[in-house]
């Protein structure tokens, strides 16, 4: 029997949805997008991740669920509109959370990084470490552009390792 239910998210167009069971790897979800009216881009699809959470939501019955959202900001020379549109997907996700009543905590990149022994290091250094941690999950992060994937497992794992205890949204 399953009793908690960790879900990472690393939002973004490239972000991803990381499920850890009682510590132990349990899936992957990349990040459902769509494409932007007008055709400029993609943003996330908030309808395809509330029916993701809820699949993740209702295979262990009874066990108690937490997500943990990565609390991102804008970055140095990031544009306007791209700094927009990263909020934008944000918020969905944010709002999508709240919807479903998912209890949830917020984690600053550099908190769980800093917790984790990563702060200052190689942006793909979050992909070796959650190999390490997680070598069941090896097979799903073996590329590059699977940080999204690492980073959202490695902030379940931060909740997990530092039993964060979620809100009602």
């Amino acid at each position: 029997m399953t009793f908690r239910i960790t879900i990472g998210i690393d939002p973004g167009q490239t972000g991803a949805v990381a499920v850890i069971a009682d510590g132990a790897w349990a899936g992957f979800h990349d990040m459902p997008t769509m494409p932007r009216p007008g055709g400029k881009g993609l943003h996330v699809n908030g309808a395809a991740l509330a029916e993701v959470l809820r699949d993740v939501l209702t295979a262990p019955p009874g066990a108690d669920a937490l997500a943990v959202l990565e609390e991102v900001g804008a970055m140095p020379k990031q544009g306007v509109t791209s700094t927009f549109r990263f909020g934008e997907g944000y918020g969905v996700i944010r709002g999508v959370l709240g919807a479903l009543r998912v209890p949830f905590v917020t984690v600053r990149p550099d908190r769980w990084k800093r917790d984790l022994r990563l702060a200052g290091l190689a942006k793909d250094s979050a992909r070796t470490a959650a190999i390490q941690r997680f070598p069941s999950a090896a097979c799903q992060l073996a590329r590059k552009k699977d940080g999204g994937r690492a980073d959202a497992l490695l902030i379940a794992h931060w909740a997990h390792a530092t039993e964060q205890i979620g809100e009602a949204a």
